[in-house]
């Protein structure tokens, strides 16, 4: 008799549905919703892309692209298909966008997928009920989102690998061209001429210091004979002035009250939020965007783990939806009182071209306030974060209501004004203030009462040059010209400032020598290309692609063939352009040939004349006229940080160490006889003693 041995056999895990999606922080957040029967990994971004190397565009073959993996990819795409291998299903949740949807198809050709398969899933909110609800209702890849944004790819690649390499052979190596970077590159430099096209106009106001009573106010002159008059130099003041007879009073002629509303601003857009952070927290455009990321791909917030806290950062819209509108106005009645929630919030017009196919940026529960989230948020993250929940709660919210009053007064054919104002219901601004709120509140005044003037004070003014563009002035200029989308404006600013076309003085945009280069060029040799209005209409264009109204090669083609032209105009008619070098007034201590200054990548710099048979480089330094007060021997020198700030040391660094970040004046502490600085302060300058126990005011 012989016995069997059985031997247990392993039990063979069931296989998992595999989830991919772009980042390693959002694929935790995701993998804690969806539970074990999922994997949710990462692709780390894009995986194919048009090579770098070449065009990649096959013009003559209906501008197929030739894409190909990203170089150092290899080891994810492998993982991925390993994964893919394994999986029960393969689910593609890449962003909700046309560039998310291109990831997704891409990742549908490198896996081998079929692209039928109802296999992508796109949310707008990484929380838990949007997540699984969206994987009820997997669709298949939208071809038309795919078309749009290959369509952009394959427009920007002919435009950028046409130009730049006339712009290599004429001018410098180094330098790019674009169809958004070269419009946002124009509108700076436009407004450089405009500058310095400028003729300032003189103009003056009186101001004058009245008296009710005991009650003093102030009013400003506004006409004569109840008609609005500008003054446009001291002569006319003296003869206004003339009129007025000191020893009277004037007659109050008019006093008008109203009760006026001021609504809250819709919840933020991509454009809207850049500008915002930009204007109130002194955000880079790509610093804000960064930090939108990271909110709404998840933040560890302690018992509750991974959350993404903030909809998608890339939306035109400023579409709510009900759930959060309820959300929003239980949250009012419960923390502020019913009358702080409005009964229908303000909605406002969509830009031109504003897709609608995202909510507005919003938290994903208003519950969370920043409060209750400080301590899990980084510095930058917290900010962003408590300006988003403020805006949003804030549109969801009743108007603030003042009571406004307008005083008009009269002396012998002269008007004076005053206006005042008094908060009387907070509404909005109990979240989300715009600036300084203050009151003017005038006293009790009625037509017919007498108001002494017990001093004017005219002063002189000269009309200004328009502002150079910060950077949430030049997203709004591009945003209201329809020249790029919400994806572009981060990365369109950050490439002028790295090819040095345009450099930011004092948060404020200016142009150098080597932008204006390269705009005449374009000017001149590529009109259509910084065409704002050409350029809104191809946007327009590549929106209905996505709207599957246009054919995406019809589109690349209209532009290309005229495109195409200039090209060829170009590469026959255009002339070296020589960046000349300047002499800089001295030696080289090497080789004792003249020094020069060259234009490079990052500004300018002396370089020795004899260049390449002698490499010696200096960077240009920009002295105060102070002598080092350390060791009295050095001249302070401005220098600029890795992150762009100006600072101040010693010129014989690095024999002696002095650094500071305020300006020394040259000037001694009377005090403690340490070196004064100048600092700034709210509202101006001061002179103070780095000890801290001497300060004045810089008189301007």
């Amino acid at each position: 008799m012989t016995t069997k041995t059985t031997k247990k056999k392993k039990r063979r895990s069931p296989k998992k549905k595999l989830v991919i999606v772009e980042s390693p922080t959002k694929a935790k957040t995701i993998q804690k919703y969806l539970g074990r029967t999922y994997r949710v990994i990462a692709s780390k971004g894009h995986v194919r892309d048009l090579p770098k190397s070449k065009m990649g565009v096959d013009i003559e073959n209906d501008y197929a692209p030739h894409y190909i993996s990203i170089r150092g990819k290899g080891d994810t795409i492998k993982d991925l298909r390993s994964e893919a291998k394994k999986a029960k299903s393969v689910y593609l949740a890449s962003d909700p966008d046309r560039e998310g949807e291109s990831i997704a198809w891409h990742l549908s050709h490198l896996l081998g997928l079929d692209e039928n398969d109802e296999n992508r899933v796109a949310f707008h909110e990484i929380t838990k009920d949007a997540v699984k609800e969206a994987f009820k209702h997997p669709r298949t890849i939208d071809m038309s989102l795919v078309d749009a944004q290959q369509a952009r790819r394959v427009l920007d690649r002919l435009v950028g690998y046409s130009i730049s390499p006339l712009l290599w052979k004429k001018v410098k190596k180094g330098l790019s061209a674009g169809r958004v970077q070269s419009i946002a590159l124009w509108l700076i430099i436009q407004r450089e001429r405009e500058i310095k096209k400028f003729v300032p106009k003189e103009y003056w106001t009186i101001d004058a210091d009245m008296k009710k009573a005991s009650n003093e106010f102030k009013a400003n002159f506004y006409g004569l004979n109840g008609k609005k008059t500008e003054i446009n130099d001291n002569e006319e003041v003296k003869s206004i002035l003339s009129k007025i007879d000191k020893n009277k009073s004037f007659d109050v002629t008019s006093v008008v009250k109203k009760e006026r509303k001021r609504q809250p601003q819709q919840p933020f857009t991509t454009s809207t939020m850049q500008q915002d952070a930009n204007n109130k927290l002194n955000f880079k455009t790509g610093k804000t965007m960064m930090n939108a990321q990271q909110l709404y791909e998840g933040i560890n917030i302690g018992k509750e783990g991974n959350q993404g806290l903030i909809t998608y950062m890339r939306t035109d819209s400023t579409r709510i939806s009900m759930v959060a509108k309820h959300e929003a106005s239980s949250f009012l009645h419960e923390n502020y009182g019913a009358e702080y929630a409005a009964v229908k919030p303000i909605r406002g017009k969509l830009p031109e071209g504003a897709q609608d196919a995202h909510e507005a940026i919003r938290p994903t529960s208003v519950h969370r306030t920043p409060a209750s989230l400080k301590s899990y948020l980084s510095n930058d993250q917290y900010k962003l974060y408590n300006l988003i929940w403020c805006r949003f709660l804030a549109s969801q919210m009743t108007p603030a209501i003042m009571d406004t009053m307008t005083v008009n007064m009269n002396q012998n054919g002269v008007d004076f004004k005053a206006n005042g104002s008094k908060l009387k219901f907070d509404g909005f601004l109990k979240v989300y203030k715009r600036g300084k709120e203050k009151d003017n509140i005038l006293p009790d005044i009625k037509k017919g009462d007498q108001i002494t003037m017990l001093k004017d004070n005219p002063d002189q003014h000269f009309t200004q040059p328009p502002a150079r563009y910060s950077e949430a002035k030049l997203i709004h200029a591009l945003e209201q010209n329809g020249v790029g989308r919400p994806s572009t404006y981060a990365p369109t600013l950050g490439t002028i400032q790295r090819r040095y076309y345009v450099k930011l003085v004092g948060r404020k945009f200016e142009p150098t020598e080597l932008g204006e280069i390269v705009n005449d060029i374009i000017e001149q040799y590529f009109p259509d290309v910084i065409n704002i209005d050409f350029t809104a209409d191809l946007e327009n264009n590549l929106d209905e692609i996505e709207e599957a109204k246009q054919n995406w090669i019809k589109v690349v083609d209209k532009f290309y063939k005229p495109f195409s032209k200039e090209v060829a105009n170009a590469e026959k008619n255009m002339k070296d352009v020589q960046i000349k070098d300047e002499p800089a007034g001295y030696n080289c201590e090497i080789c004792g040939a003249p020094m020069v200054i060259k234009m490079g990548r990052y500004g300018k710099f002396y370089a020795c004349s004899r260049f390449p048979d002698c490499r010696n480089t200096e960077a240009i330094v920009k002295k105060i006229g102070v002598t080092c007060p350390k060791c009295k021997k050095g001249d302070v020198i401005e220098r600029k940080s890795k992150k762009n700030r100006i600072f101040y040391g010693c010129s014989r660094y690095p024999e002696c160490d002095f650094v500071t970040w305020n300006k020394p004046i040259g000037r001694d502490c009377p005090k403690d006889g340490e070196y004064l600085v100048e600092k700034k302060v709210k509202g101006g300058m001061q002179v103070v003693c780095p000890n801290g126990d001497y300060k004045e005011d810089v008189q301007k």
